[in-house]
């Protein structure tokens, strides 16, 4: 019996001996297994299969010099220039705007494709992977929904920053109103409502504000309502109009710049700062920063596109048989002569050429061939709804109209 129990211990402990091995290779092999890396699909390339380099334009970039930093031969770097210029006009790079390079996973890491982010949502793509290509897309991009109430204690961007809003809101309504509603003028009281669409990218990453659909602004208990309506469904335009279809804007902007401050009006004589003598000022010069997007504000063709000694770099448009403008000392013009420009369309760049002490657009205003001051003007308002269209833009406000009514003031914001 005391042979047969040490015959039997001898065997479990050969085998305990032998499954060891076995166990330990089979712990080694899950420590070793990696999971598979997340794909990642951005730009419609799969970012795994190459090397990624992110950057932005810095003072002194230039499209040319960028490609060349990362081994694009100078020839090459020609024939691309002139094969994408329609699309991804070089000169017309902005500094502060990020780029993607895409690089081959080789020792040589041959670049095969620039990535140009126009702004948050929309890219310009340079495929140099089979053939020079170009092209411009839209990362994805969702629509959510949002309402709000707000009261005016002291000025509209304060009210909506108490909110808790974007400012670019205030920055929406202000163009919307601005032939209605004084915002300079506000009164302590006064009150709004909107129901507005805000853009997500991939659903997480804010991108701005996509529209405001409805808004009802409570100016000296006056109600101001503005709705959003498509008036155009071939070239996709739209415009706002009052309950009763009237539209809100003029056929003019107010002004050329989203943000300034006027540092000289329209005078019959004003001390020239930089001649040193008294003479007319026949335009509104609006002061920004340097680089200041200017608009153009109304619909037209671009009549001249130059540089003179006094205008520096401007712009001048035809906007019908009555009215022109002109807009002087820029950095740099964004158009050319003969091009058609819609309203509120990037035309140039604020700055200080010519004859400027610091950087402004001299906007001149023609009516009929005379140079006029725009302020005190009867300008034209935008073009009414089609008749074809009233029934329609009824039906689309009603219920907008009721979701403005449901929307609750709060005692203090």
């Amino acid at each position: 019996m005391k042979k047969f129990s040490y015959l039997l211990m001898l065997m479990m402990a050969l085998t305990a001996c032998n499954d060891q091995p076995k166990n330990d290779e089979i712990a080694d092999n899950i420590k070793t297994e990696k999971p598979e890396p997340a794909i990642i699909n951005e730009y419609g390339f799969i970012l795994n299969d190459y090397e990624v380099v992110r950057d932005t334009i810095r003072n002194g970039d230039s499209f040319g010099v960028i490609l060349g930093t990362h081994g694009v031969d100078p020839n090459k770097i020609f024939e691309i220039v002139n094969k994408v210029r329609d699309t991804l006009n070089p000169r017309r790079i902005v500094v502060g705007k990020p780029y993607v390079i895409l690089k081959e996973r080789d020792s040589a890491q041959t670049p095969k494709a620039f990535i140009y982010e126009n702004d948050l949502v929309n890219y310009t793509v340079v495929d140099l992977r089979d053939s020079i290509n170009a092209y411009t897309a839209k990362k994805p991009v969702t629509i959510t929904k949002k309402t709000v109430a707000g009261m005016i204690n002291s000025s509209l961007s304060e009210a909506m920053e108490d909110a808790g809003l974007n400012y670019l809101l205030a920055h929406e309504m202000s163009n919307i109103y601005q032939w209605s509603i004084d915002f300079f003028r506000l009164q302590k009281g006064d009150r709004f409502k909107l129901v507005y669409n805000e853009k997500y990218i991939n659903d997480t990453i804010y991108a701005g504000i996509e529209n405001i659909e409805a808004a009802v602004f409570y100016h000296e208990d006056k109600p101001y309502y503005a709705f959003n309506f498509m008036v155009d469904s071939v070239a996709g335009s739209r415009d706002y109009y009052d309950e009763k279809a009237r539209p809100l804007q003029s056929f003019f902007l107010k002004a050329p710049l989203d943000f300034f401050r006027i540092s000289s009006r329209f005078s019959p004589n004003r001390f020239h700062p930089v001649q040193k003598r008294w003479k007319a000022h026949k335009g509104t010069d609006y002061a920004a920063a340097h680089g200041t997007p200017i608009k153009s504000t109304a619909n037209g063709v671009v009549i001249a596109s130059s540089y003179t000694a006094g205008n520096g770099n401007y712009v001048k448009i035809k906007h019908n048989d009555t009215y022109t403008t002109q807009y002087l000392h820029m950095s740099k013009r964004a158009v050319r002569q003969g091009e058609r420009v819609k309203q509120g369309e990037v035309i140039g760049y604020v700055g200080s050429t010519g004859l400027a002490t610091g950087p402004h657009v001299c906007y001149r205003f023609w009516k009929n061939g005379v140079q006029v001051d725009p302020f005190r003007q009867n300008l034209p308002s935008a073009e009414p709804i089609e008749d074809k269209y009233i029934p329609s833009y009824f039906a689309t406000i009603e219920p907008l109209k009721d979701e403005l009514g449901q929307i609750e003031f709060k005692e203090s914001i």
